[in-house]
């Protein structure tokens, strides 16, 4: 439960930073009509819905196994990553839009030092919630703050690309404007794309990597009782797997002394491996 409550303070802290960052944004791009600002503030705005569904999606893997769902309730997270992914993608094929008819017309806007401390304040507070969002999503293995921390980042980066703008603005230079929305649009598809695919991968059950994967039979190898494997299966349940594997022993061993060898090896590997929720060891004579 200590995994869940932090997401859940992280997804608040999400949702408060960029509901003020989405304001203050929404007010000087209205003020300015820079393409670039306004992409950023729609950006804010699909933050503000990633963090909502962070804190939803949370709370229902947070849930514990029951007699429906006797693996819990771990996929909601992958669920709602995927939902925040397609919201992101949606936000910025609005964006491109916006932006490809800003270059096409040569679309000018007020230059105000107001974009300047927006994009400065956005910078550090994004950077805030980086640290903070990649610190959890590699403590717990959490794709949903996994999720967050890479928008952060992506943020403080399109970010910097704004202010540029902003400052060749300050010059007369406009046409820049209209290209750092558009690269602000598909660096955000590219990212959401990515995030849809780990989702997609989990709820359509990958199996575990190969690394971990061989860190079992590793495990497995050194029980010289056991003659050969077969029949690995891994299972994604939340953020973990469940695996199954088929061991063979010598057949002159009794039913309990095999037995007891696979029991050995279950608890061996799930204490040593923490991508390991639950291992389930078949034993056959040979």
């Amino acid at each position: 439960m200590k995994r869940y409550k932090k997401v859940k303070i992280a997804s608040i802290f999400g949702i408060v930073g960029n509901l003020l960052l989405f304001i203050f944004k929404l007010v000087v791009s209205l003020m300015s009509k820079s393409e670039a600002m306004m992409a950023d503030t729609f950006n804010s705005g699909g933050d503000i819905a990633s963090s909502i569904i962070t804190y939803i999606g949370n709370k229902i893997a947070s849930v514990p196994s029951d007699e429906d769902h006797n693996l819990g309730h771990g996929k909601a997270e992958y669920i709602y990553s995927m939902l925040i992914s397609l919201i992101m993608i949606l936000v910025s094929l609005t964006i491109v839009r916006s932006s490809v008819s800003s270059i096409i017309s040569k679309r000018t806007y007020t230059f105000s030092i107001y974009l300047i401390i927006v994009c400065i304040i956005t910078i550090i507070t994004k950077l805030v919630l980086y640290i903070y969002t990649n610190k959890i999503a590699k403590e717990e293995n959490n794709l949903l703050m996994e999720a967050n921390s890479k928008d952060h980042r992506n943020d403080i980066l399109l970010t910097l690309l704004n202010l540029i703008s902003v400052i060749f603005a300050k010059h007369n230079i406009f046409y820049l404007d209209g290209i750092i929305g558009l690269f602000i649009s598909i660096w955000i598809i590219v990212s959401s794309i990515k995030i849809f695919k780990q989702s997609y991968d989990v709820l359509m059950d990958k199996t575990i990597s190969e690394e971990t994967r061989n860190k079992v039979l590793e495990i497995v190898n050194n029980y010289e009782e056991i003659v050969k494997v077969q029949h690995f299966n891994a299972t994604p349940v939340g953020y973990r797997y469940q695996i199954s594997l088929t061991i063979f022993i010598d057949g002159n061993m009794s039913t309990y002394e095999s037995h007891e060898v696979a029991d050995k090896l279950e608890k061996e590997i799930i204490e040593k491996i923490d991508e390991i929720y639950l291992a389930v060891i078949h034993v056959n004579p040979i």
